[in-house]
């Protein structure tokens, strides 16, 4: 059964953290971040997808489901480390403090960690050799593909798998063979690469623990086409001969979009999941839970029917529903690990089934309070009508952050929130938190914007747009003690700080 224990925390991706490298990392601002949150009594920190980052830079649309962002890496834990020298630093390009400029970060980036792979190889079987062995034989069951495909991204200059050679892109054994040895400085140097994501990742989890503090990690139901998984697993996936896609995920039309949403992700073969016992879905999720304490499985309604689009359609009108054996998966997955801790980002147009799925297994599912507030008293996703199995959020990464919500909503929606609320809407997206904090959900999430309470120019993604999305960082200085306090406060006063409780009635507002 799920844990019910009342809980509170902040949405943020490690990217959105300041620093002096153009993108929020795994070094010194992480731990301090850390320190933060419990300095602001939170017992969560909820993240994104923390795959390398293709096309968009969407963490929803990562080169690998197991693999690490290198871009996250921190130099100076590589100074730390004795793999690089402060000499070793260029000067960072100019970029924004307060956004990510990703073609900059990602030259820049490159160059530091090429020079920190130089000198591990200098240095000759030291410790780090040892280390890189023990960590390339427990990973070896996704890593070997990986690097593979990483190196061969490079050598292509970044070209999807599927505008590779056809004897490569369809993974004739020989070609491989080639490949390997032809690249293998390159395969070393992303093995390496992931054995530092992972290594620094390790420390933010140990020092999150230390704090008290659970992370929630995020594994979005489908894979981007050009990934390691799709081009080293084609078995798995809907594809045809020549490694096509012969249909991809995609929502149906609605109120919101006349011809449905086309994702163009390739859709698994179910049956051959089924198969071997979810093999690889066994992995996957242990994989995830070994880099976080919950898993919010983003699109959880697939498990249950998915819309199936024929891949030479456009649009999304012309798909179909089809049943999916997410009984029969999150079966397997519980003999496993019983009680595994899974949330269900179960938004959207929902059926019965997928609230028979989710009921069945005590899974929690998600309230967006942006969303409550037309509709009426039925709304489901007002506090009123929630049980205690829920994860209420004020926003998601895909939501507008609230201030920027209410400022450009209908007056209707506004004064309907003003009178559930009880408040004149000055200070929103407190309104919203304090909402969110003191309602039966069993966990209470905010992004970081709304702790600020920032306006749309802090937006972290808008749904639809393929680029300019994913950007925003905060910055230093931002983070006060006197924030701390206030949603310190706001915890202790909603019963979601542990087993403390308050001396005397905090003076939120």
């Amino acid at each position: 059964m799920i844990d019910l224990t009342r809980r509170a925390g902040i949405l943020l991706h490690p990217s959105s953290l300041p620093g002096p490298f153009g993108i929020g990392d795994l070094g010194p601002a992480a731990e301090a971040w850390i320190s933060w949150l419990a300095e602001a009594r939170q017992t969560l920190w909820q993240i994104l997808p923390l795959g390398p980052t293709g096309f968009g830079d969407s963490p929803y649309q990562s080169l690998s489901a197991f693999a690490g962002n290198p871009l996250l890496i921190s130099p100076e834990r590589l100074i730390e480390a004795g793999l690089l020298t402060r000499a070793d630093l260029d000067p960072m390009p100019a970029t924004s403090s307060r956004r990510v400029e990703f073609a900059q970060v990602i030259d820049y980036k490159r160059r530091v960690l090429a020079r920190a792979f130089e000198r591990y190889r200098s240095l000759g079987r030291s410790p780090w050799r040892a280390h890189i062995d023990a960590f390339h034989e427990s990973e070896r069951h996704w890593l070997d593909d990986f690097a593979l495909f990483a190196a061969l991204k490079t050598d292509y200059a970044g070209q999807p798998w599927s505008e590779w050679p056809r004897d490569l892109a369809l993974r004739a054994r020989h070609s491989l063979a080639g490949a390997r040895q032809r690249l293998a400085d390159e395969i070393d140097r992303v093995v390496f690469e992931q054995m530092l994501f992972r290594t620094q990742w390790e420390q933010v989890r140990a020092r999150a623990r230390e704090q008290g503090i659970q992370i929630i990690g995020d594994v979005p139901l489908y894979l981007a086409y050009d990934s390691a998984e799709v081009w080293a697993n084609s078995e798995l996936f809907r594809l045809d001969s020549r490694g096509v896609p012969t249909h991809v995920a995609g929502v149906p039309p609605d109120y919101f979009s006349p011809t449905g949403q086309r994702w163009g992700n390739p859709l698994y073969r179910w049956a051959r999941h089924r198969a071997d016992g979810f093999a690889w879905w066994q992995r996957r999720m242990q994989s995830a839970l070994g880099l976080s304490d919950w898993v919010r499985i983003d699109h959880f309604r697939g498990l249950a029917a998915y819309w199936e689009v024929p891949a030479s359609s456009p649009t999304a009108e012309n798909g179909r529903w089809v049943r999916a054996p997410g009984a029969a998966l999150l079966t397997a997955l519980a003999q496993h690990r019983p009680g595994v801790p899974l949330i269900a980002e179960d938004l959207g147009v929902l059926t019965a089934d997928v609230v028979e799925l989710r009921t069945r297994f005590g899974l929690p599912g998600m309230r967006v309070l942006q969303f409550a507030f037309d509709g009426g008293s039925r709304n489901p996703f007002l506090p009123h009508n929630y049980e205690a199995a829920s994860v209420v959020y004020t926003g998601t990464h895909d939501n507008d952050t609230t201030r920027g919500w209410y400022d450009g909503a209908d007056e209707r929606v506004r004064d309907f929130a003003r009178c559930y609320l009880g408040r004149d809407g000055s200070d929103i997206s407190w309104d919203l938190m304090r909402l969110a904090w003191t309602s039966v959900a069993c966990m209470a999430l905010a992004p970081l914007q709304d702790v600020l309470a920032l306006g749309s120019e802090a937006r972290m993604n808008f749904p639809g747009r393929a680029v300019g999305n994913w950007a925003w960082r905060f910055a230093e200085g931002d983070l006060t003690s006197a924030l701390a306090e206030r949603l310190g406060e706001l915890t202790t006063l909603a019963g979601r700080a542990g087993a403390e409780t308050p001396r005397e009635l905090p003076k939120l507002y």
